[in-house]
């Protein structure tokens, strides 16, 4: 069958847009070929700085010849009904149509046929089309067409077309067609220095061989290939290692046709500033790989496993000098560089880190929220109250949130954002601050990520607790939340991050309790200030105790002799408020706790079980007994004791809409008439003692064995016992008891909401 080879060759495509561009190319067409009815084998795009192309295996020769059952009016319509759908259809008369039986009346139909059309006549269709409606994210017109209408847009200058279209056995024949000028043919160019004659090509494979020959390597994953195993292998040659970056590789890739790794150094003064900072500069500015000792106690006991003075450049040319001008040149603009940020570092430790603080007063983080001075102090305040239930010094938390976002505003994270919270920590050591804090000030941003690490030193986990809560907690308080894909405020992530640094370090902490907090003291200074008029004090307040964590008694020794019936009012009205909000916030903990045990491999309905109960706000206390609700319902016993539930849980419903009431209190004893009815209540009665017990004591494991107790008594009830006797006070008596059932199991979980 035949094969498709289309290359668009244009002036440089930006790294940045190669990948998709590829991926739209192959989209574009091959949903086009399967709309069109030409089913292909397969197909895959490639690109390079200067060209985009695709082949497309297996694509038959000719579309498939088309039939179809046109509908017509009823046998006797109206002439002119008649005479619209034999124009309609192409026949000449009715004798052309088929008759069908229908016991609405009788219709006429036609047989229409359309012969499918050459494959290479739709590709000359199609292809104009995708080329002009290519979905660049930045395009541009040229020359002397660009003034006229409808003249093509290109991410840069198109210069030739290359598509062919023919079996393996023969040579392919040109698709022919044209845009602005530009006629498709067989004609292509090498590299635009090594090889930029024009070369002539037949198919793919023909194609990419002769590509090669002329120092283009089509195919962007053997170019990272290519880059990688040059690199390491001169930085071990050299008695070095390449510090690896798949993203800096993934551009790199995008800006070479002929990948030449080479080598070069800097001053060893440099090595002096961090290491990151080094890598920051030579990676943002020059595109380079920055190399490490490589790291070998027993054979290289010297060396570090630090930076060296050492960079990896990926050149686009063999240059004739074997390289040296280039490096020459890569050399004196990472000494440019370098030099810059060895003076921003140098600066950047002249100031001590809370000296900094002051002009985070003027500088807004959310016009809602105030400024990022009052947000600092907010996490400072939350900090201190999350560190003890996490064990961490409360000095040591309060410290680390005073100092952790003072980095923003150095010189080293100006010109290089991605530093922030790392600079820190460096910062924070040079001036003497406790390894614990200094930590914090990098670690509190963590996890930005499901494979970003979770820390585990307490002070950064309250610092990065109260920094993700205050972020949650404020956002919700000005109803800013998430919609549908769009999270602006990263909330969704804060939530996750959240949960991970809880579940993962083990934490025992009321979320309820700890947001609740924030959310009433945002709710309550607007209201105060509506009331009291005394402007000097509010700033004291402001000043002293921020927007978080302040009561009733701070309130009393500001303003004492004021209104406070009115203040009370206030208090009362945010206190609601923050109530609804708390169980809304909650509520999208547990929507992210889902979609973290999900992805970990449990089941969602076991979740909403265990949050159905109600209370519970201790995320790790949720997970464990989501996992021995799981271990428990994968026996015979609980899958019993859930089918059993679920069945006493339906008569319940039905009965319940039956009679408008529900069969709360307790069962009269003196009404069991059987057997199975006293074994069942004197099960419930054991179960509710021994599973509130194992629950009170964290025993999830025991809380499910003693409800496995409940598994026998229930079977036999229901197969012994009609639970609608005809003695009222007897059915009622049984739908209580059925009742029992449903709150038995409520220790553990609302086996309502389990599925199955």
């Amino acid at each position: 069958m035949p094969d498709l080879l289309l290359e668009l060759f244009s002036e440089e495509i930006p790294a940045r847009m190669q990948a998709k561009a590829a991926d739209d190319l192959r989209r574009m067409v091959t949903d086009k070929l399967v709309a069109e009815g030409l089913v292909y084998e397969g197909a895959k795009a490639f690109v390079t700085p200067r060209r985009l192309a695709l082949t497309v295996h297996g694509i038959p020769a000719r579309q498939p010849d088309l039939k179809t059952e046109r509908k017509g009016p009823k046998i006797g319509a109206p002439d002119a009904a008649v005479q619209g759908f034999l124009k309609a259809t192409g026949l000449t008369s009715l004798d052309e149509a088929k008759i069908q039986r229908d016991p609405k009346g009788d219709f006429y139909i036609a047989l229409l046929e359309k012969p499918g059309r050459a494959a290479i006549d739709v590709l000359a269709e199609i292809l104009p089309v995708i080329v002009r409606t290519f979905p660049w994210p930045k395009s541009m017109r040229w020359g002397e067409r660009s003034a006229k209408s409808g003249a093509l847009t290109w991410v840069r200058p198109l210069h030739s077309i290359i598509a062919t279209f023919g079996p393996e056995t023969e040579d392919p024949e040109v698709v022919k067609f044209s845009i602005d000028g530009i006629e498709t043919g067989q004609t292509t160019h090498g590299h635009r220095f090594l090889a930029p004659s024009a070369i002539s090509v037949r198919r793919f494979e023909d194609y990419e061989a002769k590509l090669k020959a002329a120092k283009v390597v089509l195919d962007p994953q053997a170019r990272k290939d290519i880059i990688l195993a040059d690199a390491k292998q001169l930085a071990f040659a050299q008695g070095f290692e390449l510090v690896e970056d798949q993203v800096l590789l993934d551009e790199v890739s995008g800006l070479v046709e002929w990948p030449v790794v080479l080598m070069g150094s800097f001053d060893q003064e440099f090595l002096s500033i961090p290491g990151e900072v080094i890598r920051a500069t030579i990676r943002n500015n020059q595109k380079c790989f920055v190399v490490s000792d490589l790291k070998d106690s027993d054979k290289n006991p010297d060396k570090t496993g630090k930076l060296t003075n050492k960079f990896i450049l990926t050149a686009n040319i063999e240059a004739t000098d074997g390289g040296k001008a280039i490096v020459a040149g890569n050399e004196r603009v990472i000494r440019a560089r370098l030099s810059d940020a060895k003076f921003f570092y140098e600066a950047d430790l002249k100031t001590k880190l809370e000296d900094r603080l002051p002009k985070f007063e003027n500088i807004v983080f959310h016009e809602k929220l105030g400024t990022q001075g009052e947000r600092i102090k907010r996490i400072e305040r939350l900090a201190a109250e999350i560190a003890p239930l996490v064990g961490a010094d409360v000095e040591k938390a309060k410290r680390a949130a005073h100092l952790a976002k003072a980095d923003l505003l150095t010189e080293v994270v100006g010109e290089f954002p991605e530093l922030q919270g790392l600079m820190g920590k460096y910062y924070a050591l040079a001036q003497g601050e406790d390894a614990s804090v200094a930590a914090a000030s990098e670690e509190h941003y963590k996890p930005q990520g499901p494979a970003d690490r979770v820390p585990t030193d307490r002070v950064s986990v309250a610092v990065a607790l109260a920094d993700k809560i205050d972020t949650l907690v404020g956002f919700w308080a000005i109803d800013e939340k998430p919609t549908g894909s769009k999270d602006p405020y990263a909330l969704r992530r804060a939530a996750l991050g959240v949960i991970r640094l809880i579940l993962e370090n083990g934490i025992r902490i009321d979320l309820a309790a700890i947001a609740r907090t924030p959310f009433v003291a945002f709710g309550i200074l607007p209201h105060a200030k509506s009331i009291i008029s005394d402007h000097e004090n509010i700033e004291k307040l402001e000043n002293s105790v921020g927007r978080v964590s302040f009561s009733i008694d701070v309130w009393n020794s500001y303003f004492q002799n004021r209104d406070w019936k009115g203040f009370e009012e206030a208090y009362a009205a945010a206190q609601t408020t923050a109530d609804k909000k708390v169980l809304d916030l909650l509520s999208f903990f547990a929507d992210r706790l889902k979609v973290q045990l999900r992805d970990q491999g449990a089941r969602h309905d076991l979740v909403d079980a265990v949050f159905a109960l109600g209370g519970q706000d201790d995320l790790l206390m949720v997970v464990r007994r989501v996992e021995a609700l799981g271990k428990f319902l994968d026996t015979d016993d609980g899958k019993n004791l859930l089918a059993g539930t679920k069945r006493a849980s339906n008569i319940l419903s039905i009965e319940e809409k039956k009679d408008k009431r529900s069969f709360d209190g307790a069962p009269d004893s003196a009404l069991y008439k059987l057997d199975e009815e006293k074994a069942l209540a004197k099960a419930i009665d054991q179960v509710k003692s021994e599973a509130g017990a194992a629950v009170a004591k964290e025993d999830f494991a025991a809380a499910m064995s003693a409800m496995a107790k409940l598994r026998p008594a229930v079977d036999a009830f229901f197969d012994k016992v009609k639970v609608n006797d005809d003695e009222p006070k007897v059915r009622e008596n049984r739908l209580k008891l059925l009742n029992e059932i449903r709150a038995a199991t409520r220790a553990v979980a609302d086996f309502s909401k389990i599925e199955g």
